[in-house]
């Protein structure tokens, strides 16, 4: 179903366009509200959210949340600070993202393989793949233990069933259904503000943690300081806000492409950023609590080797009671029900931008079979994995090395995207943006010098 031709894929994507509503009822289809009647204030904002809220919320996922419970855990409270640096590095380099996709109507593939070689984006898309289904095989595992903490039974069907809910939502849910789906799931995260209300907390050194920096010049400290980052600051991400923001706009008519219809686009942006912080720093929020959590509980007890996310929530029983076991459980659950599409969503776009094919979650799945066939098959061999003598939570560390390394030149290709003319017309990014863009970017190299040094050291 591959389509060489970029002006036959523009008109091809219109009339499918059409084909999904284009007419008198269209907007009101897609949700879309006419220009000038966007609903104000806090009503206004909660429809704004999106692709940020989203991104942000599925950064939390299992394996993230068990990276934060093992740094709070091990360090305590004084690792606290890295959420306050990660903050606008993360949210600066989204929100690029972001503009990429609505300024071009094309996601982060989509625009390298019309400006830079073919074999640049083959390897991207290649250990993006690889990173993301063993990801998808980790967090599946994480939420099939958590169901067994909560209810017993056998783990390998609640990985089945969790992994196959994910791809048939996908796939034949409604978009704008969907969508609503995966914004009201990012409440599942609210479980750990509730695990930390009933957390006996230390309050002054959890702020000092949070407030001020303390670096302990030691092999585990260093390398539980590039887990967070390389965990915070993913390149699935990048992908996934990108081809949704290009998503959003292909299925309301009353949108185009920034670079072609200039009308509205500070609008655009506004919304985009107020999307992006709001989303980021939900993300941190919830990161801050789970590391207060565990600092509060575990290492105050001494327990400090905890690994899973589903350790984290059976450890948490004895110092915080049930319930927090409970909510915790249930976070994880959740948390990977958002994730795992996301995942596999960006892997699925990523290849299928480069490959030219129709792409969309808003597509009929006979619209867009190739996409939605590397869309499950990221999930199926996500699933498989658990069914071998590979773990997924060890090959998560290899997961982790491959996005801390793949993060860096895709960071580099965002930030000569956003200056190149031809790609943004006179919306390319310059100013504080821009030079946040490359502070993020310089940070995320420096991860990955020192995760290497400390894997040869």
């Amino acid at each position: 179903m591959a389509d060489n031709s970029h002006s036959h894929r523009q008109a091809h994507e219109s009339s499918a366009g059409k084909a999904h509503g284009a007419g008198p009822d269209a907007g009101k289809r897609h949700g879309s509200i006419a220009h000038g009647t966007e609903p104000r204030g806090l009503k206004g904002l909660l429809k704004a959210l999106g692709p940020g809220l989203v991104t942000g919320a599925s950064d939390d996922d299992p394996s993230g949340i068990g990276t934060y419970s093992q740094a709070g855990a091990q360090i305590g409270y004084g690792i606290g600070w890295t959420m306050l640096l990660t903050f606008p590095l993360m949210a600066a380099i989204q929100e690029i993202s972001a503009r990429i996709g609505r300024v071009t109507g094309h996601g982060i593939a989509g625009n390298v393989c019309q400006h830079y070689p073919a074999w640049v984006l083959n390897l991207i898309i290649a250990l993006l793949f690889v990173a993301n289904t063993i990801n998808i095989a980790a967090d599946l595992a994480a939420m099939a233990d958590a169901v067994k903490l909560l209810i017993g039974g056998p783990g390998f069907l609640y990985v089945l069933a969790f992994g196959a809910a994910s791809v048939i939502a996908q796939i034949f849910l409604d978009y704008k259904r969907y969508s609503a789906v995966l914004k009201w799931l990012t409440l599942s995260l609210f479980a750990y503000v509730a695990a930390l209300a009933v957390t006996k907390v230390s309050w002054i050194e959890a702020l000092h943690g949070i407030a001020v920096p303390q670096i302990q010049w030691t092999s585990a400290f260093l390398t539980t300081l590039v887990a967070i980052l390389g965990t915070t600051i993913s390149p699935y991400l990048f992908f996934w806000q990108a081809s949704q923001e290009a998503e959003d706009q292909r299925v309301d008519v009353k949108k185009h492409p920034l670079a072609e219809k200039h009308y509205g686009a500070k609008r655009e942006f506004d919304r985009i950023r107020a999307d992006t912080i709001v989303g980021m720093a939900f993300s941190n929020i919830i990161a801050i609590s789970i590391i207060i959590v565990a600092a509060a509980t575990l290492h105050a007890t001494g327990k400090t080797d905890i690994e899973t996310s589903a350790q984290a929530a059976e450890a948490l029983r004895p110092v915080a009671g049930k319930f927090a076991e409970v909510v915790f459980a249930l976070g994880i659950i959740g948390t990977g029900l958002l994730a795992v599409p996301v995942l596999a969503g960006s892997a699925a776009y990523a290849i299928g931008e480069g490959r030219h094919w129709i792409v969309g979650l808003a597509r009929k799945p006979r619209e867009a079979v190739s996409f939605y066939s590397v869309l499950a098959l990221s999930a199926a061999i996500g699933i498989v994995l658990n069914f071998t003598p590979i773990s997924p939570i060890a090959a998560l560390y290899w997961s982790a090395v491959v996005n801390g390394v793949l993060a860096v030149p895709i960071m580099v290709l965002l930030m000569l995207l956003v200056r190149r003319h031809d790609v943004m017309g006179k919306f390319m990014i310059g100013g504080p943006l821009y030079w946040l863009g490359w502070l993020s970017t310089a940070a995320m190299a420096i991860c990955v010098v020192a995760m290497f040094a400390g894997m040869i050291f």
